[in-house]
């Protein structure tokens, strides 16, 4: 059976590698892109595997190229899988002119409202169908799966690990937007994909999940950086979500980063803590 993944660009990397792929999705009913690094660790056999979720405007290509993560994924044997943040091409709806909804800002969550519906699935994406073809088409072991990423991929993260502990054996994020339904770009987003009864929303934002998906001993670890813009305007909310952590008795570990910003440079400063954090799970015992 042929493969449905089409190579773009591959590149030798920390003795692995890195390639960038598109395949047809049927989640998105569309192609999607992704890119993955491959650790040198897979010649001899399956490894684990770890998704990362980015961020508003971003592709697969932000933390492929600048987050410097595959320099730690080869040295535990981690491999690592970047997904597109959306669906796109002409047929795909947009918004002309937003770039915080619409085409690179699918919020990870499963659209229900047309013309939205038809392909913004980006849950369904990342929690089934990616991963089922990952394993399929790589040496992964799907027991040994983690999930991370940043802003509204660290919502995504959050969301996708918490719905889903069975799959998702590890949590992080870096400043994540962890009460979407109380900030402007949740509600934005929510009402377009969603609607506006905020009622399904609830099942999309981390701060509501975690009293009834609390992960018992499995600490989440999140890094935020005291610097960043978007905390004065109250679109990331980690209070909220640590104090709802708190009240469910779920394990967090929330590193406020003095003097750190929303870009980056934050993220690749932090990096190593992140990918020890999923190998201390995914690659032990």
């Amino acid at each position: 059976m042929p493969s449905p993944l089409t190579l773009h660009n591959q590149h030798a990397c920390f003795g692995g590698t890195v390639g960038y792929y598109s395949h047809p999705s049927t989640a998105c009913n569309g192609e999607m892109r992704f890119a993955v690094f491959v650790p040198p660790q897979a010649e001899a056999g399956p490894v684990p595997v770890l998704y990362y979720l980015s961020g508003l405007t971003c592709t697969e290509d932000n933390f492929t190229a600048k987050a410097g993560a595959q320099r730690y994924a080869a040295e535990y044997g981690l491999m690592l899988v970047a997904p597109d943040t959306s669906p796109r091409g002409a047929e795909v709806p947009d918004e002309p002119g937003a770039w915080d909804f619409g085409q690179g800002a699918g919020f990870y969550v499963d659209a229900t409202i047309a013309p939205w519906s038809t392909h913004y699935n980006m849950y369904s994406y990342v929690v089934s169908e990616l991963p089922q073809l990952i394993a399929q088409e790589f040496a992964v072991r799907r027991d040994r799966q983690g999930i991370f990423g940043h802003s509204m991929g660290g919502h995504g993260a959050l969301v996708c690990g918490l719905r889903n502990p069975d799959q998702f054996k590890s949590i992080s994020a870096f400043a994540p937007i962890a009460a979407p339904t109380q900030c402007p770009w949740g509600q934005r987003a929510f009402s377009g994909y969603l609607g506006p009864d905020p009622d399904p929303w609830q099942q999309y934002d981390a701060s509501a999940l975690v009293k009834a998906h609390a992960q018992g001993d499995r600490t989440i670890l999140i890094d935020q950086g005291t610097a960043d813009p978007f905390l004065g305007q109250h679109q990331l909310l980690p209070e909220v979500f640590e104090a709802a952590c708190n009240a469910a008795g779920q394990p967090l570990n929330l590193r406020r980063q003095p003097g750190y910003d929303h870009g980056y440079f934050f993220i690749a400063s932090f990096m190593a803590d992140h990918l020890r954090h999923h190998a201390d799970v995914l690659t032990k015992g």
